[in-house]
């Protein structure tokens, strides 16, 4: 009986977090597929009497929604890539330092990192940009992303290549290869659920990033996602619809990294978080 009794609490305790997780998401999807007099309507209308994709258009259309899409995906997809690929090189080589204060010196370093509130750098960071002439560039913008997920993806990296057997690449130098061909034939692909993982985190933390895209970029053509969905707030009022529309789009790209390498994902969350 108390068996049967925490069954039911603990369905009922899920059903309520996963309804609170939903819940807003709903709301935006209903929000977006809504007039402007539903939305305002009182009482509140949980389901569009007229659906309509009318914000959709006017997303696209009006307020070049797709030039921002793109340059997000640009600079998320490319950022993410190259701070994957340079993290994976320190990783490994951190987990290969045979001097163990060194290692642990380093390791310190990384995570101090982490420490320091990321508002904090950005007046230095504005000012060095500007006194080069740097901002306003997606590519200073792409270089500023990469360098704030280095650390941390490090030492993902790290943890990942602590349960590589130093055998394996050994064995593989034995058999002819290289360094390097050890490194991309055999090590990578081991921990290739470690990388999805690692990316997953770049991707998601560099497409939502707002702050200092703001601070950087001054360009209508070179605004990123989040960047346009803040400009929908102003003070002549907020566009409701439009805005939803554009929360739901700017959440297929997360969702479909998260579809597709949903298994390696928590294979590499899990494998990293056993051995630090």
């Amino acid at each position: 009986m108390r068996h049967i009794l925490w069954v039911i609490l603990r369905f009922v305790l899920l059903a309520f977090f996963l309804l609170l997780a939903v819940l807003p998401l709903y709301w935006i999807i209903i929000t977006s597929l809504k007039g402007n007099k539903d939305i305002y309507t009182y009482p509140l209308l949980y389901f569009p009497r007229h659906p309509t994709f009318k914000s959709y258009e006017a997303l696209f259309s009006f307020a070049k929604f797709g030039l921002y899409f793109r340059n997000s995906i640009v600079l998320s997809l490319v950022s993410s890539a190259v701070a994957v690929l340079i993290s994976l090189f320190s990783g490994f080589g951190l987990s290969r330092l045979r001097k163990r204060n060194a290692r642990n010196r380093v390791l310190l370093s990384l995570y101090f990192t982490q420490m320091v509130p990321g508002f904090v750098l950005m007046i230095p960071l504005f000012t060095m940009l500007t006194y080069i002439r740097l901002t306003d560039n997606l590519v200073t913008l792409a270089v500023v992303y990469v360098s704030m997920m280095l650390a941390f993806s490090t030492i993902m990296a790290k943890s990942f290549f602590d349960r590589v057997p130093v055998s394996l690449e050994e064995a593989a130098v034995i058999d002819g290869c290289s360094l390097p061909q050890a490194l991309f034939r055999v090590v990578f692909p081991v921990t290739l659920p470690g990388i999805a993982a690692i990316f997953s985190f770049c991707f998601v933390n560099i497409w939502n990033e707002l702050f200092i895209a703001v601070m950087l970029i001054s360009t209508n053509g070179k605004m990123t996602v989040p960047v346009a969905l803040n400009s929908f707030i102003s003070k002549a009022g907020i566009s409701w619809d439009t805005l939803s529309a554009g929360i739901v789009v700017a959440l297929l790209p997360t969702m479909i990294i998260f579809g597709i390498g949903q298994r390696y994902i928590v294979a590499g969350l899990t494998e990293g978080s056993v051995k630090g």
